[in-house]
């Protein structure tokens, strides 16, 4: 499905990657020219360690960037690089990379509404033909991952994806928002720690009005995991 999309897509410009796995204190932006592949895991085959993604950085971009965000001051790093929510999902996209790629972090200790405000404020990105990519998991659950694969899915991850599913098609973004509140254990289930879910704030951020939204990869993966994805525009 990565393949089709990459291919389906208009080719973008520039890629803008938020990845759950770079948080920081304070928002910080990738202003390398040539970032380096992070392989941020452990107890995976040699194969993932061997993976590179050599695509080349992209510092204006990252100035753009720093200056379109006044809701918060950005930083600009030098020392991350691509990590593997960011290169595992263009390594099949964009196999040659050959399309400048950044990243944006993610301030773990800010409230849902800073993230979804810088997402909002990104939107210019878009004209300038930056894909804006936000790498997570719709339901994340890792302690409760069933390694057997049975293709069980637990009520609770059911009932997080198809609740949130619905407050996306109707574009209730105030539920999103209060989604702890609303969802109560469902919602912890879901996500014990929500770091997997903030970069899809960044993405409903930019929705504008007549935006389509268009979901693709809608599968539950060991029963805990929703790899469900959505293109907006």
């Amino acid at each position: 499905t990565w393949r089709k999309m990459g291919k389906s897509l208009p080719r973008p410009q520039a890629i803008l990657s938020i990845s759950a796995h770079w948080i920081t204190k304070g928002t910080k932006v990738t202003g390398n020219a040539q970032p380096r592949t992070i392989h941020d895991f452990g107890g995976f085959p040699k194969k993932l360690f061997d993976q590179q993604y050599p695509a080349p950085g992209a510092p204006e971009l990252a100035k753009l960037t720093k200056d379109l965000v006044t809701y918060s001051h950005i930083q600009t790093d030098d020392s991350w690089g691509l990590d593997h929510g960011t290169w595992s999902v263009l390594l099949p996209m964009y196999p040659a990379a050959d399309i400048p790629v950044y990243q944006m972090s993610i301030d773990y200790d800010q409230p849902l509404q800073y993230h979804y405000e810088i997402g909002k404020q990104l939107n210019k990105l878009r004209d300038k033909g930056v894909l804006i990519i936000g790498s997570g998991n719709l339901v994340h659950n890792l302690g409760m991952v069933d390694w057997g694969n049975t293709g069980k899915k637990f009520d609770w991850a059911t009932e997080f994806d198809t609740k949130f599913t619905e407050w996306m098609n109707k574009g209730d973004h105030a539920s999103i928002l209060k989604y702890q509140q609303i969802l109560g254990t469902t919602a912890r289930m879901a996500h014990p720690t929500n770091d997997h879910l903030l970069p899809l704030y960044y993405i409903l951020g930019l929705k504008q009005p007549g935006d389509e939204l268009k979901y693709f990869n809608d599968k539950f993966d060991y029963g805990s995991i929703s790899m469900r994805s959505v293109v907006i525009g």
